[in-house]
């Protein structure tokens, strides 16, 4: 086995993964809250971390991964009321949409995705040893975690004080012992909802369920932690003080995960997404226009370290490379059902570097030239290596003849007629930059465009 490379955000460092157990590799990363439909920014940590877990199960020989359900959140209870819905309800149907979307981008599920409302009797209870150590109290109905008696805040974010406050994210309350400390349990009115607890009826905060919900299904240490980049402070900066301090480990946070992942940001067109800017992208709507696997290459198609800008150029360079490969294995009459176990060693070596997923993108399309130019000796071996490699990022799993299948039922007929007299017209001013922008844009749709002395028409392509 080689050695896997991956940044650990608590070090600012790339350090070689030393599993706690190699025999068990235990990663927690967390999931949505469920209030709305999940949209591409909720899209990427999912496909990154799948492509990860997929790689580590390629490398150990026990892999568990959970992934959370957030179910009890102030977001959800105001769309409950705004609907007039049970919260139950709204949770459920956005848990089974999120799950269905990631399914259409060939996510598979986690080992364990416990939801929050599943563990408020364990919230409490750690909530109780917080108070008996020290490092919480109560106040007005609310449990507070006192942020000044734990010393090591701040390390995984490496913020100082005043960056700590001015980015709590929490309510400066007369109630606080200090501006910084953060809920761990809210009173509940009789509207929202809430369980009986030693502080009265109400609610626990949402950074306490992480801490929870990891312990109890992977126990502590374990070795990775993932999410968002956005999720580093607070919520994954008071994970590490809940946890470290309800253990007694305060001097070691390490003692709760070890290495901690973080992806970065989606754009979309340059811009943040932004419900005043109009351009937040579902993945509902993608997969109109999409395959999924299209939208995970895409995803990929970005160190997930960095940022991703979602745009129409590099969503139409995945559908093309896909193309192409899909090809290659149709005509090696390789199909979906096809096993083998030819994967390319650079492609082992660029994800065991920090999941290096464009280096993966680069050497695929290589692979492509190589069977091109290949006389045809070594066309099956790369075909099939291929289609291994290809699997291992969650790709070139579907049959190559469905790939390729357009039903006209599918297509969108006017918007398709309306294309083909804009180039009509194009051609007939000469300007063919714009002819064959659209002709580009009718092959994305699934079209075939058939030129002929008399005319040019359409039919779907095969």
């Amino acid at each position: 086995m080689q050695d896997i490379k991956i940044y650990n955000s608590f070090s600012g460092n790339k350090e070689v993964f030393a599993p706690i157990n190699k025999e068990h590799v235990k990663i927690y990363v967390c999931g949505p809250t469920v209030y709305n439909y999940a949209h591409i920014g909720n899209a990427r940590p999912a496909v990154v971390f799948d492509t990860f877990v997929r790689f580590l199960r390629s490398q150990f020989a026990k892999i568990t991964h959970v992934s959370n359900i957030t179910d009890i959140d102030d977001k959800i209870i105001a769309a409950a009321l705004e609907k007039d819905l049970p919260i139950s309800q709204i949770t459920e149907k956005y848990t089974d949409i999120y799950n269905a979307d990631l399914k259409t981008l060939g996510v598979h599920a986690p080992d364990f995705q416990p939801k929050a409302t599943e563990f408020i009797p364990e919230m409490i209870e750690l909530i109780q040893v917080l108070i008996d150590k020290g490092h919480a109290y109560e106040k007005e109905g609310h449990v507070l975690f006192h942020v000044l008696s734990f010393e090591n805040y701040g390390c995984l974010s490496k913020r100082n004080r005043d960056e700590q406050i001015a980015g709590s994210r929490v309510e400066v309350a007369p109630f606080k012992k200090d501006a910084a400390d953060f809920v761990l349990w809210k009173p509940s009115s009789d509207i929202q909802p809430g369980w009986d607890s030693p502080w009265g009826f109400g609610r626990p905060g949402w950074h306490l369920e992480c801490s929870v919900m990891s312990e109890k299904t992977l126990g502590l240490p374990f070795d990775i932690h993932g999410g968002g980049r956005d999720l580093v402070f607070p919520h994954h900066e008071n994970e590490i003080a809940q946890s470290c301090c309800a253990s007694g480990v305060e001097n070691d946070p390490s003692s709760y995960a070890k290495y901690w992942m973080h992806n970065g940001f989606v754009t979309v067109d340059g811009e943040k997404m932004s419900k005043s800017l109009n351009n937040i992208t579902l993945i509902k709507d993608l997969t109109d226009s999409y395959k999924g696997e299209v939208i995970r290459l895409t995803l990929l198609s970005s160190h997930y370290r960095q940022g991703l800008d979602w745009n129409e150029s590099i969503i139409h360079q995945s559908e093309k490379l896909l193309d192409k490969l899909y090809k290659i294995l149709s005509d090696e009459n390789i199909n979906s059902s096809s096993t083998n176990s030819k994967l390319d060693k650079n492609i082992l070596e660029a994800l065991a570097d920090d999941l290096n997923t464009p280096k993966v993108i680069s050497i695929l399309n290589s692979l492509v030239k190589e069977y091109f130019q290949d006389s045809g000796i070594h066309k099956k071996d790369i075909a099939e290596t291929i289609k291994a490699s290809g699997n291992l990022i969650g790709i070139l799993n579907e049959d190559p003849a469905g790939w390729f299948e357009r039903d006209s039922k599918d297509l969108d007929i006017e918007l398709i007629e309306n294309l083909m007299q804009q180039r009509d017209q194009a051609k007939s001013n000469k300007d063919y930059a714009k002819a064959d922008s659209i002709r580009d844009e009718l092959v994305r749709l699934g079209v075939e465009i058939l030129d002929s002395q008399d005319g040019s028409s359409w039919k779907p392509a095969k």
